[in-house]
């Protein structure tokens, strides 16, 4: 699907399912604003995708979690790209794992300050650009562990639960507005963080149990999905769509 000359925000691009969205939208001709605390990395893959695909990317330093710094990177990107089309929210972390009676205030605050709120947070700045252009893609990346309980992961699991919820009620509020909200709920996906527990007998046995397809997304598995939500229809909106190779089915 063409999105050529489209302008896309991508939070936590430059790496794992936020670099899969990124690249997507560079191989549809998409202009791609990539934003993180990592100025560095993120204007280091812009310009790779800049070089690779012909398209206009820069990176652009952001700090999720803090309402401040949202306004001033979501200004500093209109700025430069005049447009906000597309939005990504794919900054997230997985926090501390341990026993709910042994979470901390800070430990739990920390993953819903990036995961949530920060979601939160970058919808509200670019939402207010895409009502005033009466258009405009708002794609939220969750968890299936936004929809599946699992041990000593409390703090990402609420917070990917909320994101799921969050999304369908902007999806009400901005229906009149045309702008379409969805959410991904991907399973798990090899990545650079996770290669060496999923290498490990571990890491193989919980693929085993786990994933009724029994083997880990690859991350260009996520591009169609990303495609296919950018360009959509506007009838698609508040919809939840699953990747985990059916590991919620069971």
């Amino acid at each position: 699907m063409n999105l050529e000359g489209k302008t896309a925000l991508i939070t936590g691009g430059y790496r794992g399912i936020g670099l899969a969205c990124s690249r997507a939208l560079a191989k549809s001709g998409s202009h791609i604003a990539i934003a993180a605390r990592s100025l560095e990395k993120c204007e280091d893959m812009a310009k790779t995708l800049s070089n690779e695909y012909r398209i206009n990317a820069k990176g652009f330093y952001l700090d999720v979690s803090n309402k401040e710094s949202v306004q001033e990177t979501v200004d500093m990107v209109t700025s430069e790209f005049h447009t906000i089309d597309i939005l990504i929210n794919a900054a997230g972390i997985s926090g501390v794992q341990k026993p709910i009676i042994d979470l901390s205030e800070d430990e739990f605050d920390e993953v819903f300050n990036i995961d949530l709120k920060g979601t939160l947070f970058v919808c509200q700045a670019v939402s207010r650009l895409m009502m005033a252009q009466n258009s405009g893609k708002i794609i939220n990346i969750a968890s299936v562990l936004g929809k599946i309980a699992t041990p000593y992961m409390a703090g990402y699991c609420i917070s990917k639960a909320s994101v799921i919820q969050l999304t369908k009620v902007m999806a009400l509020e901005l229906a009149k507005h045309n702008i379409q909200v969805n959410v991904i709920c991907p399973g798990y996906f090899l990545t650079d963080i996770n290669k060496a527990f999923f290498e490990s007998e571990r890491g193989k046995r919980y693929i085993k149990e786990r994933i009724p397809l029994n083997r880990l997304g690859k991350l260009e598995e996520i591009e169609s999905t990303i495609i296919y939500l950018s360009s959509a229809p506007a009838f698609l909106t508040g919809a939840e769509i699953v990747i985990d190779g059916a590991q919620t089915v069971i």
